[in-house]
């Protein structure tokens, strides 16, 4: 049971890990859910959209990517996150890096215990529960 974080973008230190340990493994609890292993990591557009297009067949960017490795109730996955992605979308919407970064983080273990967006409805839930327990983190 575990969280983990890489950066595979040599200029990106992730910090605060501890607290935000404990946030993610508790947004899984409060889902009926258990932490297995999670693993972050942190790379560049041209590192993301290389793993969209081989594994998803998607040719555009996005700022995070989730596979689930899920056994059962365990939640267990890797989640990529574009640093570059994150940072430019913290300056479209007015918002702080690491405001920014938490939203795609939780965005993604959101996804490992079972929420989508493919949908408007989904999508509506999905930033709901982003900004419930970006609230969280954002105050300690």
């Amino acid at each position: 049971m575990a969280v983990n974080y890489f950066s595979e973008k040599s200029d990106f230190k992730f910090k605060n890990k501890r607290n935000t340990t404990n946030w993610l493994k508790g947004v899984i609890s409060a889902n009926q859910k258990i932490t297995g292993e999670l693993s972050f990591i942190f790379c560049s557009d041209d590192q993301l959209l290389k793993i969209n297009k081989t594994y998803l067949k998607h040719f555009f960017l996005t700022d995070v990517i989730t596979f689930n490795y899920n056994d059962s109730d365990v939640i267990n996955g890797d989640i990529y996150i574009s640093v570059e992605r994150v940072s430019e979308n913290a300056h479209i919407f007015g918002v702080s890096f690491d405001h920014e970064l938490y939203r795609i983080m939780v965005h993604g273990v959101l996804h490992l215990i079972g929420f989508n967006d493919k949908t408007a409805k989904q999508e509506k839930l999905m930033r709901e529960l982003e900004d419930f327990y970006l609230k969280e983190i954002l105050t300690k």
